[in-house]
């Protein structure tokens, strides 16, 4: 069974989008190196689509990195458009990804329980081994 269209025109609009940031504005005032093309979702339709985009670092200039490529789409359409073909050509919209930040979060909690009470996750790796 094949990949839903839906799904790969997603893959697709998330790999050039990336590509294009990072060659196209690589070098100038924008840090294209801190952004990062979480996944994109179009509509059903493909008339528009939304960007999920996580920048590290710059945690006080996230909202202007955000509003830059929002007032720089399109551009970012035009650059897409030339190696990108489909029917209709979604209209961006750039929304701010803080889910990797949230993993992390996690990820340190885990951590510092791990660290508080080494034991009580030592039984699970035991019960894991057993099993």
């Amino acid at each position: 069974m094949g990949t839903p269209r839906l799904v790969r025109v997603n893959e697709l609009l998330k790999r050039e989008i990336a590509e294009d940031l990072y060659r196209n504005y690589a070098g100038s005032d924008f840090e294209a190196s801190a952004v990062t093309v979480t996944r994109v979702e179009c509509a059903p339709d493909l008339r528009d689509a939304n960007v999920f985009v996580s920048i590290f670092g710059h945690e006080d200039e996230r909202e202007g990195m955000i509003n830059y490529l929002n007032r720089h789409r399109q551009e970012i359409i035009r650059m897409m458009v030339k190696r990108v073909k489909l029917k209709y050509t979604p209209r961006l919209h750039f929304i701010l990804d803080e889910s990797i930040e949230g993993g992390d979060h996690i990820l340190a909690m885990l951590d510092e329980m791990e660290r508080e009470n080494p034991d009580a996750f030592k039984d699970d790796k035991e019960n894991h081994e057993k099993s």
